[in-house]
Formats: C-alpha cells, sequence, structure tokens
C-alpha cells in the first residue's frame, strides 16, 4: 500500500479529516460526471446522488487496493451510482429547468444577461440530446467529450477494452450528430458548443502536434 496517495491510505485507515479532504478535492468533478450521465436534474436531485457516491466511497475505501488509481476507482462508483440512480427512476417522467454544474476550471463568463441566457439554452438542448444517447455510449461520451478523460482510463472505469471504448464513443458521436443535424436552428449553436468541449479540444492539440512529432523523428534518425 506503499504506493497510494497519502492522504487516501490516511482515509482508508478511518482518518476522518483526509475522508473530508478526498471529498472536497473530488467533489466538484463527481457533480459534473453525475449530471452529465443523467441529464438534465433538479439540483438537489443531482446532490442527493453525489452524497449516495461519496457515502459508498466511505464504506468501500478500505477494499480499495490500489490496483488502479484512485480517481479511475472513484469514478468507476460514480458511474455505477448513477447508473443504479437511473434504472431507479426510469419509469417516472421528468421535467425540470435546471442549471449546468460547470467545470472548476473554467474563467467566469462576462456575457451580457441575454448572451448568457441563450447560452444556457444552448447547453440544455445539447444534454437533452445526450439524454437520448444509450446508457453506455453515454458515459463514454460524457467522459472522453465533456471530462477530457483519455480511452484508456475510461476503459479501466467503465471495465471494457479500449476498443470498445472507442467503438461506442464512434457511435455516440455519430447518433448525436445525427439528432443534431435533424434540428437545422438548433445545429449551429451546438455544433459549436460541442467543438470547445474539453476531449474536443484535446484531440485538436494531439492531432496539430503529429508533424512536430513527425519532424522530430525524422531529425532523431
Amino acid at each position: 500500500m506503499s504506493g497510494l496517495d497519502p492522504v487516501v491510505e490516511r482515509a482508508r485507515a478511518g482518518d476522518e479529516a483526509a475522508f473530508n479532504q478526498l471529498f472536497r478535492v473530488h467533489r466538484d468533478t463527481v457533480t459534473r460526471i453525475i449530471y452529465r450521465v443523467l441529464g438534465p436534474t433538479p439540483e438537489a436531485e443531482v446532490e442527493d446522488v453525489v452524497q449516495d457516491v461519496f457515502i459508498h466511497v466511505f464504506r468501500s475505501l478500505k477494499n480499495f487496493r490500489g490496483d488502479a488509481r484512485f480517481t479511475t476507482w472513484l469514478y468507476r462508483l460514480t458511474t455505477n451510482v448513477a447508473r443504479m440512480h437511473i434504472r431507479k427512476k426510469r419509469s417516472r417522467p421528468r421535467f425540470a429547468q435546471v442549471e449546468v454544474p460547470e467545470r472548476g476550471d473554467e474563467p467566469e463568463s462576462k456575457a451580457r444577461p441575454d448572451t448568457a441566457t441563450e447560452s444556457g439554452r444552448r447547453v440544455e438542448a445539447l444534454y437533452a440530446l445526450v439524454q437520448q444517447l444509450s446508457d453506455k455510449k453515454r458515459e463514454v461520451l460524457v467522459l472522453h467529450d465533456f471530462e477530457g478523460m483519455p480511452a484508456k482510463q475510461i476503459a479501466e472505469v467503465v471495465e471494457a477494452p479500449v476498443l470498445t471504448i472507442r467503438t461506442r464513443l464512434f457511435y455516440a458521436r455519430k447518433e448525436l450528430y445525427a439528432k443534431i443535424a435533424a434540428d437545422p436552428q438548433l445545429a449551429p449553436a451546438v455544433e459549436h458548443l460541442l467543438e470547445s468541449l474539453p476531449g474536443k479540444a484535446q484531440a485538436k492539440r494531439a492531432k496539430a502536434a503529429e508533424p512536430r512529432q513527425r519532424r522530430a523523428t525524422g531529425d532523431a534518425r
């Protein structure tokens, strides 16, 4: 267990302060993942699921052996709890207008109120379309494109081969773009929003770096 993060190790041993630190550090990311997996959901309901996740963490942390990174284990537990919540409420209709939890590292918006309102509508429209995807496709899309998580780590989170993750991501994007294209008025704004997602931005940077890497390899030879 010497390879474990010291805070995780102390929390495993029952240190309440260490567990509270884990909660503070990871709460925002867990909240975003839950919201994006569940789709538009009242804030109080999202908070209930967040609390449920950390109750599971508290009960299960003693069984965490460090075979995977703590964040991988935590995100796997988060998606499992979100799945259970979806199954419980699937038979109940949901009608809600809710605010989307933002990424903690995003700059504060300085847009005018009317612009911010329009942006909020685009985000809600995007999430409504994402919610129409199957559970497995939605989870992969959320973790990769919305959270910027690499395919290898997603494979560990959802316990599936990397090739399966890439396949699910391909079909999730394909279905989502087809849904967006079906609404000509919505398409331009939502497509612009999609291109700004963390996972898409990382993919663009990686693609832009390929020629430089090839040139560096050629020079080394």
